[in-house]
């Protein structure tokens, strides 16, 4: 178990915003009833960085953000099981470059949806309870993570619809997996985290040959020499509640519980030892009324800064690479008061989306400075 060394203390930012870069809202749109979970910009194409996909209930919807603040609607996808109700969505790509919206929720089937003709490619059955979140690998974006309720964290190749390891065991999470995430560079290794109130880090690299293998596998999927990541090369005991969403920001972890901040903290690791290791909290990033889980931040595209709503509608936007944190803005309004499930940033963070319990989609964009 990592410890944390005394006599470091973390830099923590103000709460007085910098007004360093303005926004307004430029639309709001009622989706339906049904609580929204997930928004997210698809980074992995530049053809398509200002298209976005929500989903909530049973209904994954592609849109596109245009000029003056129009958001049109591209695809609907609805689920065929009407009980179903999707928690997460990611983008991910084809070997050949075709675009893939893969959504996964309560029954624990990932659905990977080919945005071309807007039809299911293949649905992965293996994860025994709901599916927390989705994240796809940014430098082969036919990899996709799962993080479940059934305390486990898959990898799956939706190219050939194979489920390549198993993260999980003996060393893995005790409880529900709440989020996970891909290194931006080294290729081996994600980062999980949740209701066990750690965060994992874990390491592809001797298993790297079936990865490769999955990709070049013709026999049924089923009969792949799925293999087990039991044990985490890192283990970090940085909140005292569920954590519910973390990130990597180069080799250092921001993570967020149900205590009003997000967290950034380096995991130092003891070469000789696996799994053992201290923590550096550098800085924190406090985030009002941010009190109950599953509240989900994002970035840019280059990491600049993060945007994260709260119970209240209100979203807040750090600077996060500075040091102390710089409040960049902090965006409220009077019709906005359902809690912020996730945001979204644009690929340069001039538009902000944030999708709430009410079902709106809430478009903020910066305003240009004069």
């Amino acid at each position: 178990m990592a410890k944390t060394p005394i006599g470091l203390e973390p830099v923590i930012g103000s709460l007085t915003s910098s007004k360093k870069r303005e926004y307004r809202v430029t639309n709001r749109l009622q989706e339906g009833k049904r609580p929204l979970y997930a928004v997210v910009f698809n980074f992995i194409d530049s053809r398509y960085f200002n298209v976005f996909a929500t989903v909530g209930g049973n209904r994954v919807t592609v849109y596109q953000c245009l000029e003056g603040g129009v958001i049109a609607v591209l695809q609907s996808y609805v689920d065929e099981d009407k009980d179903e109700s999707f928690y997460t969505v990611s983008w991910a790509c084809n070997v050949d470059g075709t675009p893939f919206v893969v959504a996964g929720g309560i029954n624990g089937i990932i659905r990977v949806i080919d945005a071309s003709n807007e039809k299911i490619h293949k649905s992965f059955v293996g994860h025994g309870d709901s599916v927390n979140e989705i994240r796809t690998q940014p430098l082969k974006p036919s990899l996709i993570v799962s993080a479940s309720k059934d305390e486990s964290v898959r990898l799956w190749n939706v190219h050939t619809g194979i489920c390549i390891l198993i993260f999980a065991g003996a060393g893995g999470h005790r409880n529900e997996v709440l989020s996970v995430d891909f290194h931006p560079s080294d290729i081996y290794r994600i980062a999980s985290c949740g209701m066990d109130n750690t965060v994992k880090i874990w390491s592809m690299k001797e298993f790297w040959t079936y990865v490769e293998k999955s990709f070049t596998w013709t026999d049924l999927p089923s009969k792949f020499p799925t293999k087990y990541v039991q044990f985490p090369v890192f283990l970090a005991s940085i909140h005292s509640n569920y954590v519910d969403c973390n990130r990597w920001l180069g080799d250092f972890i921001l993570s967020k519980s149900v205590d009003n901040e997000i967290v950034l903290w380096e995991p130092k690791m003891k070469e000789q030892s696996p799994g053992e290791g201290t923590v550096d909290i550098l800085q924190k990033y406090p985030v009002p009324e941010c009190d109950i889980w599953f509240i989900k931040f994002s970035y840019d595209f280059h990491y600049n800064s993060v945007a994260i709503g709260n119970r209240e509608g209100k979203i807040f936007v750090w600077e996060v690479q500075s040091s102390p944190p710089v409040l960049i803005a902090r965006l409220s309004h009077a019709q906005s008061k359902s809690p912020i499930r996730q945001t979204a940033m644009s690929f340069d963070g001039s538009t902000i989306l944030s999708c709430c319990e009410d079902g709106t989609i809430w478009r903020w964009d910066a305003v240009p400075a004069n």
